[in-house]
């Protein structure tokens, strides 16, 4: 026997020489020239033509077994060149001439010549293999030409990190069992003897096929015969080698082992593609689920705030004012209600809403999806429009209903004023008409008339007095209509009454004084005393009825500054009592020296004065009540002062307080926005920082709790104005809003930046790089900048730029043509420019892996392959395919992968 291992270690089965394969340049030739020399004069080792024999047989009959045949004896069945051509067509795919039907050996030696020629057509030549060599049998040489074709055919397109052939087919089986204990492939001979390797490749493709760690590797015969068995039985490989051969043999034949593997190789490089491209398609299915689901989440917030702001503006617009005070206040109530309630839960779904559309739109942008459009009227902007009409609307009506309060307050006072103006003047006309109408002057004495007379003019006199009043009930009815008071119809109707009885009046007084000057000639005066006494004691009389009107007259006053103008007022008038009562001792004495003096010359009276209805009970009745009512305004104005001075701690309260939280949220603003442009360490340390910025800021909530319940004391009290502050309520919430609004933009702001970063492969140096260039260039600090700036920015960077690149430049940060770049719009320019995304292409190229390189895919295809929730949103959205290829159930998978990324990425 000849010494295999001193002949070159190989078998010429090829050219001495390289030459070029068709399809994989001069690698085929190459390792042809190395690997497969073949010595015609040495034979070759009997164990090892044993193994090749049954190898090449079974790997022969896998694909003959294709078109209905096989083989039995591999050096006499290929002989006559019919099963021959008939491999080389199953395996290659193309057609052969058609073979010679002859029996005779010229017949065999074309129809083997032909086989030939179409080997060498592929590349390979064929170096002392001939076809009477194949015809007359030679085992050697049809061992070496089956050899050729498996290495053509079945090797020579393997291909792993840019090696072949051998050596990929190598690095292959390297990769696959390297996590396998006992398992160490450095070539194909000794390294599959305890058939370990064997069990590992299966092991690592169809884990649920091979109970690896009950194998021992001292026992190879069972490894062997389990790993082959399983390989026929589930893989469709036929068994090509037996267990005792090999452990046998102290080198196993290399090319049968080659051969072996490379079967194991087909069978799971097409599966590998398959779970590549599954991987692949799963990955994008993910990615579009995710923002279906935040673009859901979008539509729904934004249709229930944009309902709760159409269904507030309507009742913020209305500003028809109620009749009473107390529904006002009840108006009041629910705006406070609204304010403290119902709207701040809205101002936070408002923020939380353009923060979901950011993020949103930044992982479109970053997965290379088209930018969502909200539904039609559901863009930021429309909220935005919506809310700022809210706020219009908003705008004025706590005014508007502090002023409708103050109005009604106003008319409840002038309307019971009038009421009590009304009823003195009614009660004081009650009975003068018939007075003036009675023609007692006819049958009176001369004495009698001239009585008549001085009562006349003490009448006028007192007629004259209550002109005032009347134009007072005159100019309180103008002003209740005026402020529109709702009873001023019957306002209206009874100042006329008094108007007109008050033009009756005078005509009547008028007429009468006629009548009486007729015969005032006659009369003879009237006793002067009781004339004097009726004329002093009318206007004093009236003097007493307006300080009692005076010292029950309601007052209505908001600052300490009225109240005690008031109180000033009423000590005046106090000052005047002692004056008045000597008036009243002295119109009191007159009486009673008329009394004294018809005593005296025994004179009878007629039991009261002619002239005047007031008589000293009178008079000493009416300074007895204001006696009365002094004391009582005393403790009114009192109380008064007592409240004014309470609303005045409240004002002084409410502006400490407020004089506070104003300058500190006015600082917040500005320190969030040096923190926005000054931002220091990683994302992820700016992050941590804003939110424990943000904690400190909701943590401050109390402060601003506190005022709210101030205010709240303050417009319970019905206080309007504070000079003791700048700051109102409503500049504070306002305020408020905002800072818990910036707050929460800066930091949404860093998490896409740490969503950009990561997605795009971004390192924490290049992010700082291009924070400091950013704000560099961002003159204004405003956290964006104009286009000069940015193609200086650009400039900087490295960019060499033209107009028209420029321009393109510009239109991808700027869609919108707002004339400014943000920050965020510089990094996902930077971002796309730097790093790769999925394509609409390679997507397409998946799916068609998973298609069996069809243009349609079934749901079937999509089942096995996907994940069960992947596989049915897939089949949900995929078209029927229309194609001329097209059969029952075909899906249209190719447009469906351009519509998840636009028909821009067309």
């Amino acid at each position: 026997m000849v010494d295999y291992h001193a002949a070159n270690q190989s078998y010429q089965y090829g050219p001495s020489s390289a030459g070029n394969g068709a399809g994989g340049g001069g690698s085929m030739g190459d390792y042809m020239a190395q690997e497969d020399d073949w010595d015609r004069d040495l034979l070759l080792d009997p164990a090892w033509e044993k193994q090749q024999r049954k190898t090449f047989t079974a790997w022969c009959n896998s694909h003959l077994r294709k078109a209905g045949t096989q083989i039995e004896n591999i050096d006499e069945d290929f002989r006559d060149g019919l099963k021959l051509m008939l491999l080389l067509e199953v395996i290659s795919g193309e057609r052969l001439p058609k073979p010679e039907r002859g029996k005779m050996r010229v017949h065999k030696i074309n129809n083997v010549n032909k086989a030939l020629d179409f080997i060498a057509s592929k590349g390979v030549k064929l170096v002392s293999i001939g076809a009477e060599e194949i015809v007359d049998g030679n085992a050697k040489m049809t061992l070496g030409m089956i050899w050729t074709i498996i290495l053509r055919f079945a090797i020579q397109d393997i291909s792993v990190e840019e090696t072949s052939a051998k050596e990929g087919l190598l690095l292959w089986c390297q990769r696959k069992t390297a996590p396998y204990k006992n398992v160490n492939v450095q070539n194909f001979h000794i390294s599959w003897k305890d058939g370990l390797a064997f069990n590992a490749l299966i092991h690592r493709h169809r884990p649920e096929l091979i109970e690896y760690d009950k194998l021992r590797k001292d026992d190879p015969v069972t490894n062997l015969n389990n790993a082959f068995e399983v390989a026929e039985k589930y893989l469709d490989i036929p068994k090509m080698l037996d267990a005792e051969d090999i452990v046998g043999t102290l080198r196993p034949d290399e090319k049968a082992i080659m051969t072996y593997v490379s079967c194991f190789y087909h069978a799971f490089s097409g599966a590998q593609k398959a779970e590549t491209a599954a991987n692949r398609i799963c990955k994008v299915l993910a990615v579009n689920q995710e923002n279906e689901h935040l673009m859901e989440d979008y539509e729904k917030l934004a249709s229930d705030l944009l309902e709760w702001i159409r269904r507030t503006i309507p009742w913020l617009e209305d500003r028809v004012p109620q009749k009473t005070i107390q529904e006002m206040q009840q108006k009041l109530e629910d705006f406070r209600d609204y304010r403290r309630v119902h709207k701040p839960p809205k101002v936070q779904e408002k923020c939380q809403l353009e923060i979901n559309f950011n993020t949103l739109q930044t992982k479109l942008r970053l997965s290379n999806r088209p930018a969502f459009m909200p539904s039609e009227g559901k863009m930021v902007s429309d909220i935005n429009n919506g809310w700022q009409h809210l706020e219009q609307a908003e705008k004025g009506y706590e005014e508007w209903l502090l002023n409708e309060i103050r109005r009604l307050e106003r008319l409840d006072h002038l309307a019971e004023k009038f009421r009590q103006k009304a009823s003195i003047h009614e009660a004081w006309t009650d009975g003068k008409e018939a007075m003036l109408k009675h023609r007692d002057y006819e049958t009176a004495t001369l004495s009698d008339i001239k009585a008549l007379i001085r009562k006349h003019e003490a009448f006028e006199s007192d007629l004259a007095a209550h002109q005032d009043r009347v134009e007072q009930i005159a100019a309180i009815a103008q002003e209740l209509n005026e402020l529109d008071y709702y009873d001023s119809h019957n306002v209206n109707t009874r100042c006329q009454k008094i108007c007109d009885q008050w033009d009756a009046l005078g005509s009547l007084t008028h007429s009468r004084r006629e009548a009486l000057e007729k015969t005032e000639k006659q009369l003879e005066a009237i006793d002067q005393l009781h004339l004097e006494y009726a004329k002093r004691a009318a206007p004093f009389n009236n003097w007493m009825e307006s300080a009692m009107e005076d010292l029950q007259d309601m007052f209505i006053v908001h600052t300490i500054e009225e109240i005690e103008g008031l109180i000033s007022a009423h000590d005046q008038f106090k000052s005047t009592l002692p004056d008045a009562d000597r008036e009243r001792e002295a119109i009191l004495a007159i009486h009673k020296e008329a009394q004294r003096i018809a005593e005296s010359n025994h004179i009878k009276l007629s039991g009261s004065n002619p002239y005047t209805t007031v008589t000293p009970q009178i008079i000493n009745s009416k300074w007895e009540k204001v006696q009365q009512l002094v004391p009582k305004r005393d403790h009114a104005l009192l109380e008064e002062q007592s409240k004014q001075q309470s609303n005045e701690h409240l004002r002084r309260q409410f502006a400490s307080q407020a004089n506070v939280v104003g300058p500190w949220i006015q600082t917040k603003m500005e320190e969030i926005g040096r923190i926005s442009i000054e931002m220091n360490g990683t994302l992820e340390d700016q992050l941590s920082h804003l939110k424990q910025y943000e904690r400190s800021i909701v943590d401050y909530k109390p402060n601003l709790d506190l005022l709210e319940q101030q205010h709240q004391l303050i417009q319970e009290a019905l206080i309007f104005d504070n000079k003791h502050t700048n700051y109102t309520m409503e500049h504070i919430r306002v305020g408020w809003e905002q800072l818990l609004t910036t707050i929460a933009r800066t930091i949404n702001e860093v998490e896409n930046q740490i969503l950009t970063r990561d997605a795009k492969g971004i390192s924490q140096e290049q992010m700082q790089e291009f924070r400091a260039s950013f704000n560099h260039f961002d003159k204004k600090q405003t956290g964006s900048m104009d286009s000069d700036d940015f193609r200086a920015l650009l400039i900087s960077t490295g960019y060499s730029l033209g107009d028209a690149e420029f321009n393109r430049i510009m239109s991808l940060v700027d869609p919108n043509h707002s004339g400014l770049v943000t920050f965020q719009a510089f990094i996902d320019f930077m971002s796309r420019e730097t790093t790769d995304t999925d394509t609409a292409d390679q997507v397409i190229a998946s799916f068609k892996v998973l298609a069996g390189d069809k243009n349609f895919i079934t749901a079937e295809e999509l089942r096995r392959e996907l994940p069960p929730d992947q596989a049915e949103y897939c089949i949900a959205r995929m078209a029927p395919y229309q194609g001329p290829d097209a059969v029952p159930g075909a899906l249209d998978y190719k447009s469906f992968s351009t519509a998840l990324y636009g028909e821009s990425d067309l």
